[in-house]
């Protein structure tokens, strides 16, 4: 296979179909494995415009099965990248949203099974419940990791939960490996500033409020992506992709307390250490956040992208 650079992630994917291709997140997945010299067939409801090296578009909608499972069977990929979902429950009804990520996940997934191909997708921080929570939510421990207790009340995260164990119960049922990555909320180099600034924020708002100001640069995720497929780890595993530090430049027990109204008993946190744990990650993928926006790493005007 040509290589367009040095790998940082050493994987033996010629050939990689990538849900969501056009997506936010996926354009960024498409391009970083494609550079590798991968061939990427991306998958979404549309085709884009124009011509990419090393990438062909296909239309395909992930909720029916039919077309989802002959695609998946005649690609042959080697991997199979997942990150098509409706993602915000705010602007999206329920019943839809729901509908689409648990059917569209189940298609793509259980294909991959019957392909015996193994699997990448994205989950979300949202499944532990606290991000678009209207009631009371305080961790049970701090940092969050992988083992802390999903509760969510949102149709987004629930229908994540369901993907989960949809994951679990693919790589135990064809025993191919899945991995499924939980990121914080994404911020894209090129997107509008939607963020509250550092000074004179109002801890309690909604904005800060939920993963306590936790954040990841949409290039890192790619780059979990990546470290995800170069994995020799058996059956499913989760992990956190998140940066460092939170995004606000304040301790984070503050911003906790702030929302919550009191620390949980079990708390270690230094300074402005993320809220949610990126250990498992740097243990299981060898992976860590090479992006931080408070460094430059992430350009100034960069904004949210809900997963």
């Amino acid at each position: 296979m040509s290589q367009s650079r040095t790998p940082e992630f050493d994987h033996d994917v010629d050939t990689a179909i990538v849900t969501g291709a056009t997506g936010d997140v996926g354009s960024w997945v498409v391009d970083r494995l494609a550079d590798r010299g991968v061939h990427v067939v991306g998958l979404d409801l549309e085709r884009p415009d124009g011509v990419r090296a090393n990438a062909e578009f296909r239309a395909v909608d992930l909720t029916e099965q039919g077309p989802t499972w002959e695609t998946i069977d005649e690609v042959d990929p080697d991997a199979v990248v997942h990150l098509a979902a409706m993602s915000d429950p705010r602007a999206t009804p329920g019943t839809r949203l729901f509908e689409n990520n648990v059917t569209s996940t189940y298609n793509v997934l259980v294909a991959a099974g019957r392909a015996e191909t193994d699997v990448v997708w994205t989950s979300s921080q949202a499944t532990y419940g606290a991000l678009f929570s209207e009631t009371e939510w305080t961790p049970d421990s701090l940092p969050i990791d992988e083992t802390h207790d999903r509760r969510p009340e949102d149709p987004y995260g629930l229908s994540k939960v369901c993907g989960e164990e949809t994951a679990r119960a693919t790589a135990r049922r064809y025993g191919i490996s899945v991995t499924t990555i939980r990121p914080a909320t994404i911020f894209s180099p090129d997107g509008d500033r939607a963020r509250p600034s550092e000074d004179g924020a109002d801890l309690s708002e909604e904005a800060t409020g939920g993963n306590f100001g936790s954040y990841v640069d949409v290039r890192d995720v790619a780059r979990t992506v990546e470290a995800a497929l170069a994995s020799d780890h058996e059956g499913h595993e989760a992990v956190l992709a998140v940066a460092d530090e939170n995004y606000l430049g304040r301790p984070t027990a503050e911003l906790v307390e702030a929302v919550c109204g009191e620390l949980p008993a079990d708390c270690d946190l230094e300074g402005r250490e993320s809220a949610l744990s990126n250990a498992k990650a740097a243990a299981l993928l060898d992976w860590t956040p090479a992006y931080s926006w408070h460094d430059g790493g992430t350009d100034e005007s960069s904004g949210p992208i809900w997963v």
